[in-house]
């Protein structure tokens, strides 16, 4: 949830997620994509990366995913070639999920890994946070729009 609030910071989607190896982060991120004008900089993303370099491997086996949205299809598919063994999500996303709400990506038996998936005990406060920033963007855009037509 720190990191999200990070992201929401500066402007970014309020989406945080750590990477843990036998109790231990090795790995964080939150969204960048705006920032870094990188469509990839998911929390996700960033997150395996810096894992990946801790570890000094691009196989991250026996470690855990803690994201406070439910992965894309990006990022599910970047959990599949990881080998990351379990992903713990907060709110669900009901238009681009790719952990089994629109898609389940890491569970597919086409693949050759399958993650574990729990949807955490803090879903309601990410899925909260995620829509007090959709709220607030929203207000913003339409001032924008109203200030721009008065200016016209």
């Amino acid at each position: 949830m720190e990191l999200a609030m990070q992201a929401e910071a500066i402007n970014e989607i309020p989406v945080g997620a750590v990477v843990v190896y036998q109790n231990k982060i090795i790995g964080e991120g939150f969204n960048q994509s705006i920032s870094l004008n990188d469509p990839s900089a998911h929390a996700e993303m960033l997150a395996i990366r810096q894992a990946g370099k801790t570890m000094t491997n691009y196989r991250l086996i026996d470690c855990t995913l803690y994201v406070t949205l439910e992965p894309c299809a990006m990022c599910a598919g970047l959990l599949v070639h990881s080998r990351i063994k379990r992903l713990v999500y907060g709110a669900t996303d009901l238009k681009t999920g790719a952990a089994g709400s629109v898609f389940n990506l890491v569970a597919s038996d086409k693949l050759n890994h399958q993650i574990e998936v729990n949807q955490s005990d803090m879903a309601e406060q990410c899925s909260k946070m995620l829509s007090a920033f959709f709220k607030r963007r929203r207000k913003e855009i339409k001032l924008s729009k109203s200030i721009s037509s008065l200016n016209k």
